[in-house]
């Protein structure tokens, strides 16, 4: 009895530590890159002006301006292309209904001689894959998984892609403009939270990705410094010459 509560206690603990991110619901990469992409485009855009030596006040709107386009454009760009991306998959998933409807029995054999190629007996094989092609439904999701490396149920929402990107771009260009908002008139509190937050987006998305937190921060901050250094002496050479 012991061995026996001992076991059941172990698949318990099995079963409430095994588990998955979610890896594919559309609103991690939109949203991580649209926080860099804000960060990273918005602080250049800032240095850069504030390197030709403008107005403070054309600094601020400067930044706005950056903000609300970058934030637009982000979201029609990924609305756009995962809506494009989810229509081709269900076109194929279409493809793959017809096939079942129409010639049933190729499709299961194709689906036990993938079963095969995979170590299972030929026999155990064969009926396997007629036990899954009794339900259609069930017979589409195993043929989307195996032939297509998709989930029928869980495709991306362009809508989710959109507003995660819309959200995450904006937050993150809000950051170097907004100790301008808040009536700094030099570049340094802009540049230092601005680089504050490259390196906590780098130590969050480690978190989400198993990756070393400080490499990743360090990785993110070091792209948006050398973004925001280039800028900033193109905005100096540029005004120079303009002036």
């Amino acid at each position: 009895m012991a061995i026996i509560d001992t076991e059941a206690a172990l698949h318990e603990a099995h079963r409430d530590n095994h588990t998955h991110r979610d890896v594919n619901g559309g609103w991690l990469r939109p949203a991580v890159f649209g926080a860099m992409d804000g960060l990273v485009s918005n602080l250049a855009l800032i240095t850069g002006v504030t390197g030709g030596a403008v107005s403070h006040q054309t600094v601020v709107i400067t930044g706005l301006a950056g903000l609300a386009a970058g934030a637009f454009s982000m979201a029609a760009g990924e609305y756009t292309s995962v809506a494009s991306q989810r229509e081709l998959v269900e076109a194929e998933l279409d493809v793959e209904r017809r096939e079942l409807r129409r010639h049933p029995e190729d499709e299961e054999k194709e689906l036990a001689a993938l079963y095969e190629t995979r170590g299972v007996e030929p026999e155990l094989a064969r009926e396997v894959a007629r036990q899954l092609s009794r339900d259609p439904e069930l017979a589409l999701e195993i043929h989307a998984r195996e032939e297509l490396g998709v989930d029928p149920g869980d495709l991306p929402s362009p809508l989710v892609a959109a507003v995660s990107s819309f959200g995450s771009f904006a937050l993150g260009a809000l950051l170097p403009v907004l100790p301008f908002l808040l009536g700094a008139t030099a570049l340094w509190p802009a540049l230092v939270l601005a680089l504050v937050g490259l390196f906590g987006c780098g130590a969050v998305v480690a978190k989400v990705t198993a990756r070393t937190w400080w490499f990743s921060g360090l990785r993110q901050l070091a792209l948006g410094g050398a973004a925001a250094g280039v800028t900033y002496a193109l905005g100096s050479l540029f005004g120079t010459a303009v002036s």
